[in-house]
């Protein structure tokens, strides 16, 4: 897998996004084929859109991987994969891993 963005926490590669320490309670990965991903909205990260959210839901709504420098952030994704839940992320590069979903075809 060739990488296009890596900040330890989110990788880009040629044909997935994967989103590590994304499953509790082992801190699995999750891997999301760029063809499932419908759209990415970016947000603000306050301390009601989930800056101090150190893993997992507050909402039943969104999941946030294990990020222990998220409420250093400024901003985030959230990704529509068309079902009920949906991933967010925090990428160190938001503009860096919105430019990789672009190049595959993602708004």
């Amino acid at each position: 897998m060739h990488t296009t963005y890596d900040d330890g926490l989110i990788v880009c590669g040629d044909e997935e996004l994967v989103i590590r320490r994304y499953y509790f309670p082992f801190a699995r990965p999750k891997r999301v084929r760029y063809h499932r991903i419908r759209s990415a909205r970016r947000f603000e990260l306050t301390s009601l859109t989930g800056r101090y959210r150190y893993w997992g839901s507050g909402n039943l709504r969104q999941w946030f991987n294990l990020d222990p420098k998220r409420h250093r952030k400024r901003e985030g994704l959230v990704l529509d994969l068309g079902g009920r839940m949906q991933p967010v992320i925090t990428p160190d590069d938001v503009d860096a891993v919105l430019a990789v979903l672009a190049d595959h075809g993602i708004r």
